[in-house]
């Protein structure tokens, strides 16, 4: 979200004519948070007093902004808004700037739908009074970010510390979800190694599923680095937060270091689930292969006998039957026998 100079526009241009529409303005997309006494607290919003609180608030919460909450704070900042796709661009110029209006950064955040992870790009801007969030997807940083503060638990003293401590949090959630990750890896360990009735189809599967959740929280990862990095050089004449940002740095880097273990870990199972399918696709080849090779002389036998030559000594003995049958039935039983010594079977 863009914002011009160091607050909002509060012209009697713009009262008179958004005045009577703020009634009817929807606000359920744009929360509003004020910094008193050290502490982030909600403000609940008002339709009719909303062009006065989005002026005076600290931080602006854009959820999926409609066309009227967009033409509302357009008309507040005097600019356009960005849209999805321009902050979803990868280009770091794109993501991360600095023009008149303030600060851009454009940051990755990690969100779940349907049991796998998704990225979603929310755009920051940051000024010396506000800071304004654009996002397109309910994600449980800013969920948390709420309930935190209306517990009273976010100490913050400016809208860049505020940002900050969003960054702060958003990392401490991919720490958790890699957490769970884990855990749930070793779950299919013990499913993948030690668990012979297990179904290692379904261990590929939540494999691939791990290995995808893994990679996206690895990309939200590098994208925190290059935000704090390109922060730490414009808020450089601030030095308890570029101390902040030091130790948030120093916190992904172990974290892209634990994400690293993990593709290993996922690779190896995958690896040993793989080798388990083939070892037993092996064993009922192997079972197939001796059969064919056991029936194989008893078949010769029937076979011999079956047929229609006029000369053939063995029809005329009265124990000619029991005889082929005796003798396919040990012609069956030897190869069987000659296997099982050599430790095939």
């Amino acid at each position: 979200m863009l914002l011009v100079g160091p607050g909002f526009s509060s012209s009697p241009g713009f009262a008179s004519a958004t005045g009577p529409a703020l009634h009817d303005l929807g606000t359920e997309m744009l929360r509003l948070f004020r910094i008193e006494s050290g502490l982030i607290k909600e403000v609940e919003v008002e339709a009719s007093e909303l062009a006065n609180q989005l002026q005076h608030a600290d931080w602006i919460d854009a959820h999926e902004p409609d066309d009227d909450e967009r033409a509302l704070l357009q008309l507040l900042l005097h600019t356009d808004l960005p849209e999805s796709d321009e902050f979803e661009e990868i280009e770091t110029s794109a993501r991360c700037f600095v023009d008149q209006v303030g600060i851009h950064v454009h940051s990755l955040f990690l969100s779940q739908s349907e049991g796998r992870h998704t990225t979603v790009s929310v755009a920051c801007i940051l000024q010396s009074q506000h800071l304004i969030t654009i996002r397109e997807g309910d994600l449980a940083d800013f969920r948390l970010m709420r309930m935190r503060a209306r517990r009273g638990q976010v100490e913050c003293r400016s809208p860049s510390e505020l940002l900050i401590t969003l960054l702060e949090q958003k990392v401490e959630n991919h720490a958790d979800t890699l957490e769970d990750i884990h855990r749930q890896l070793e779950g299919v360990s013990h499913m993948v190694l030690e668990d012979e009735e297990s179904e290692l189809e379904d261990a590929i599967s939540k494999l691939a599923k791990l290995e995808d959740s893994n990679g996206k929280i690895r990309l939200c990862l590098m994208d925190t680095q290059r935000n704090i990095s390109f922060l730490l050089r414009h808020l450089r004449n601030q030095p308890d937060h570029a101390e902040t940002l030091r130790e948030i740095m120093r916190d992904v880097e172990t974290l892209m270091s634990h994400t690293t273990f993990l593709f290993d870990k996922i690779n190896f199972l995958m690896d040993s689930t793989q080798g388990f399918i083939n070892i037993e696709q092996n064993q009922i080849i192997k079972i197939f292969s001796i059969a064919a090779v056991v029936f194989l002389p008893p078949t010769l036998v029937a076979s011999i006998y079956g047929m229609n030559f006029a000369h053939m000594p063995e029809l005329g003995l009265s124990l000619g039957y029991p005889w082929a049958l005796l003798l396919m039935v040990v012609s069956g039983i030897a190869p069987y026998w000659y296997f099982k010594r050599k430790g095939w079977l």
